[in-house]
């Protein structure tokens, strides 16, 4: 591009933040250029986050300054940023599902509805980011949704555009869509802050990458330039190791999970009913199902644990370790030989106010923790240290409350308590969400060791990459309904992207011989 500016449009010098036990950003300097797409990159706990919400005027660092086109402001809020053209897309989206897209943008962009349509048409022409204003938003699909978080940020005057996670909830076709308006912003002169543990992602999309690690910038790079593994050693400081054990072995005669025929209404308004969902996972093996978000991943992992219970379901719908299961509550299954790992971290995977200690009798209060009634706090306390020590959890030790834990550390200590349980089924949702390469890679390790152990294991991910590093093989969930067992070794991308978006019948036509 010609004319390139010299004069950073944000600029950031010896920012610092420092919480009771931690210095999550330690006199940290970082620019990012106009009209150019900027990664941040780092393990959790490395700083990332922190500094994006100071960014956004979330929180307020403790020193350090902050420069916008050169000249010093002070962000104390989101408006205050909003009002310098910053605008930021969470992991999360924050639109209400009842209301309409038009109308969602209304409640923070003035103008009548008449004339906000007209400009969502205009800039989603533009952007190649179209999204019907009328559409109520519980009607749209994940990557929908994301681009109606992304015209709101347009709508602004946008200057900088900070991105969490962007990739995380999309199909690899809707993938491509975001980067081509990405690019496009980019070329109009939009800088983009990128935060993404998909290194691959980075490579293809990023003209610069800064690296955190313990709080403070390590370096900057041209990710062009450097392979993904590459990459991931400069976040994590060491060489990440290769996952093993990925070989077919012999798996257990009958299936330690079967559902047969399931259909179980959604008790959410806006949930995803199940229909005649089949599904078996034997033991000595790694089954994942794939799928966009909101497609019935909540209302299944909430049927396999026990925690949704249907009258309607015969008992042995739900075969469970070579039991009927259906009427079983979560505790009753647990008592079986099943663990399981919920993709709610906080409140329903952990406690937020509650140490690790308590954290672990949660599931783990039949591990020697209770002697006639008691607790052992001794023995609570080991156990505790233990999941610590041998997962990695960054923390102030087993006192430490699970709300002080960064989200990666957190799903590493609940992980980590459900694997020291021996199960001999375990279920996860999303077991590396929000988790840097290196722990990512211990994580799937571990899950691979279950497998050739002969422990049964179902996961629920998002991240496609990671069911075709791990699994045996593969079922897509979409509107509720799932697909045939697919063969993890026969399957594309494409070929699971299809199945995401609803394209099931193009697939069978063309590529059949994927269902096993």
């Amino acid at each position: 591009m010609s004319n390139t500016p010299t004069t950073p449009l944000l600029s950031l010098r010896n920012i610092t933040k420092q919480y009771p036990t931690v210095i999550a950003n330690d006199q940290i300097n970082l620019d990012v250029m106009p009209s150019s797409i900027h990664a941040i990159l780092g393990e959790n706990g490395a700083g990332k986050s922190t500094l994006m919400k100071l960014a956004y005027g979330l929180i307020e660092a403790d020193a350090g300054e902050i420069y916008w086109q050169g000249n010093s402001v002070s962000i104390r809020n989101t408006a205050a940023a909003r009002k310098l053209g910053i605008g930021m897309v969470f992991q999360h989206f924050s639109l209400f599902e009842t209301l309409s897209v038009v109308e969602n943008i209304s409640l923070t962009m003035p103008g009548s509805r008449e004339q906000l349509s007209k400009q969502i048409i205009e800039l989603g022409d533009h952007y190649q980011l179209n999204v019907n204003p009328a559409a109520s938003v519980h009607s749209l699909s994940v990557g929908e949704r994301q681009r109606v978080e992304i015209i709101r940020c347009l709508m602004q005057d946008l200057k900088l555009l900070i991105l969490d996670e962007p990739t995380s909830v999309l199909p690899p076709q809707h993938i491509l869509s975001l980067f081509d308006a990405l690019r496009k912003l980019r070329d109009n002169g939009v800088a983009i802050l990128y935060i993404s543990h998909k290194l691959e992602e980075i490579r293809e999309l990023c003209d610069t990458a800064t690296v955190l690690r313990a709080g403070k910038v390590t370096g900057s790079v041209n990710p062009n330039e450097k392979t993904a593994k590459e990459l991931a050693t400069l976040m994590i400081g060491h060489d990440v190791p290769s996952v093993t054990g990925r070989d077919q072995q012999r798996t257990s005669e009958k299936p330690l999970l079967k559902l047969s025929s399931v259909s179980v209404e959604a008790q959410d308004p806006f949930g995803t009913s199940l229909s005649d969902i089949n599904l078996d996972v034997h033991g000595g093996e790694i089954v994942g199902i794939a799928g966009v978000s909101g497609n019935g991943q909540q209302e299944l992992s909430k049927v396999i644990s026990g925690e949704l219970l249907s009258k309607l379901l015969a008992p042995n719908a739900i075969n469970m370790i070579n039991q009927p299961a259906a009427h079983l509550g979560a505790a009753d299954r647990r008592r079986l030989g099943f663990s399981f790992v919920p993709e709610e971290r906080l409140g329903r995977g952990a406690v937020p106010p509650m140490p690790l200690s308590k954290n672990a009798l949660l599931t783990a209060f039949e591990k020697g923790m209770l002697k006639k009634g008691f607790l052992k706090k001794k023995a609570i306390a080991s156990y505790t240290q233990k999941c610590i020590n041998d997962f990695d959890v960054r923390c102030g030790g087993p006192d430490s409350t699970a709300s002080s834990l960064s989200g990666g550390n957190l799903q590493k200590y609940i992980v980590g308590r459900e694997l020291m349980l021996t199960p001999k089924l375990l279920f996860v949702a999303q077991p590396t969400w929000g988790v840097d390469i290196g722990a990512a890679t211990a994580i799937r390790q571990r899950l691979l060791d279950l497998r050739e152990a002969g422990v049964a294991v179902l996961i629920i991910s998002e991240e496609l990459e990671e069911l075709f590093e791990i699994t045996d093989r593969m079922y897509v969930i979409n509107g509720g309904a799932l697909s045939p067992s697919l063969t993890t070794s026969a399957l594309t991308p494409n070929d699971i992207g299809e199945y995401m978006i609803g394209n099931q019948q193009e697939l069978r036509e063309t590529g059949g011989n994927h269902a096993v």
